[in-house]
């Protein structure tokens, strides 16, 4: 059982302007995969609020993954990756690398895409992009992965 919380980075979602599509969408696609979702919530894009809630989700023990969508791109306000530096011990490049190189294959945009994805402990940290179907789509990307990663990060296989 993989336990997730979802965190949608965006300034107008938090304000209350615009509705959150993407962490109603990104849910869903988890519980599609038969991942329980613990926790949801919305931050403005501000590194701090960012960082409270990956390190605070990341110290539970019924979250073994955390992803964030939104934040991840080349404007000044987005500082998702920032935030998720400041808090993974390892990054794991290889997963935003496999996100970036399939999201190619459908928008010439993907390279803009700034996501990281780490450990910090036993729990996973993955950034998605903000639109819901560039979540979902790099979601799909590593979700094979991420069950390999999560037993991985406990101690739970052989390598």
């Amino acid at each position: 059982m993989i336990g997730v919380s979802i965190l949608t980075v965006s300034d107008s979602s938090a304000k209350g302007t615009r509705e959150d599509l993407s962490g109603p969408a990104v849910a869903e696609r988890c519980a599609q995969l038969g991942w329980t979702v613990r926790h949801r919530a919305v931050s403005a894009d501000e590194r701090e609020s960012i960082e409270g809630y990956l390190a605070e989700w990341a110290g539970e023990s019924d979250t073994q993954l955390i992803l964030t969508t939104g934040g991840t791109g080349i404007s000044p306000r987005d500082v998702t990756p920032e935030a998720t530096y400041a808090v993974v011990e390892r990054e794991i490049p290889g997963l935003a690398e496999l996100m970036r190189h399939e999201g190619g294959k459908k928008t010439k945009f993907a390279p803009l895409s700034r996501g990281i994805a780490g450990s910090r402990g036993t729990t996973l940290i993955v950034n998605l992009p903000g639109s819901p179907k560039g979540a979902v789509e790099s979601l799909n990307a590593v979700a094979e992965l991420v069950p390999h990663a999560v037993d991985l990060l406990a101690g739970r296989t052989d390598h």
